[in-house]
C-alpha cells in the first residue's frame, strides 16, 4: 500500500499535529500517545512533525521584528501619502535576559531575584531526553509547565499543568521525553544529590 492510502486507514492521524503541538486536552494526549507507541502511520507522522515543530520553537521572534530604519522610512512615506507628519510611538526595549546554558540540555532565563527571602524565578528549557539532577528543596517551589511533558517523580505534567513542591521534599527524578519549557519559582536553599 502506499503512504497515503495508509492514512486513510487511520482515523487518528489527522490528531497527530494536535499531538506534537501539545493542543490535546491531558486525556486526549494520553489516549493518543498509547496509540501512537502501536501505530505505524501515526509514528511516520509524528517523526516528519517534529523537525519542523523543534525549528519553529527555536526560532526567535527578534528576526520578525522592524528594524527603526524600515520603520522610519515607512512613516515618511505615509507622511508624504497623508500630507502631513505622522509620529512615531516611541520603542521602549527593556533588556531581556538571555538563556543560559547550566547543563548539557539545560537551559535557564533568570527572571527575578529576591536574595532576602532565598527565591528565585526563571523560565527552565530542558531538551528532548533530559534529565534533571535529584535535588531536595529548600523552601517551597513552584512549576508551570509552558510547553511539551515532563515527568516529576511519578506525575507526568502536561502543558498548564502546576506543581507545588515543600520545603524539604525531594524530587528523585525529574525528566522529559519531548523536551519542556517551564516557569520555575523556586528557593536557592535547594541541594542537588
Amino acid at each position: 500500500m502506499s503512504d497515503s492510502t495508509d492514512r486513510k486507514h487511520c482515523e487518528h492521524v489527522e490528531r497527530v499535529t494536535l499531538y506534537a503541538l501539545h493542543s490535546l486536552p491531558p486525556d486526549e494526549a494520553a489516549h493518543l500517545d498509547a496509540h501512537i507507541s502501536l501505530c505505524a502511520v501515526c509514528q511516520e507522522e509524528l517523526d516528519q512533525l517534529r523537525p519542523m515543530i523543534d525549528y519553529f520553537v527555536d526560532w526567535t521572534c527578534n528576526g520578525m521584528r522592524i528594524s527603526d530604519s524600515v520603520r522610519e522610512r515607512l512613516a515618511q512615506r505615509i507622511s508624504v501619502e497623508l500630507g502631513r507628519e505622522i509620529l512615531l510611538p516611541t520603542t521602549r526595549t527593556a533588556a531581556e535576559p538571555d538563556w543560559e546554558s547550566v547543563a548539557p540540555g539545560i537551559s535557564c532565563k533568570l527572571l527575578a531575584t529576591d536574595e532576602e527571602r532565598e527565591r528565585v524565578s526563571m523560565l527552565v528549557r530542558l531538551a528532548p531526553g533530559v534529565e534533571y539532577p535529584p535535588h531536595t528543596h529548600g523552601g517551597v517551589e513552584e512549576l508551570h509547565l509552558l510547553d511539551g511533558e515532563l515527568w516529576i517523580n511519578d506525575r507526568k505534567l502536561f502543558p498548564g499543568d502546576y506543581n507545588r513542591a515543600e520545603p524539604g521534599t525531594t524530587d528523585r527524578r525529574v525528566w522529559t521525553e519531548t523536551g519542556c519549557t517551564c516557569v520555575l519559582v523556586t528557593s536557592t536553599g535547594d541541594m542537588l544529590r
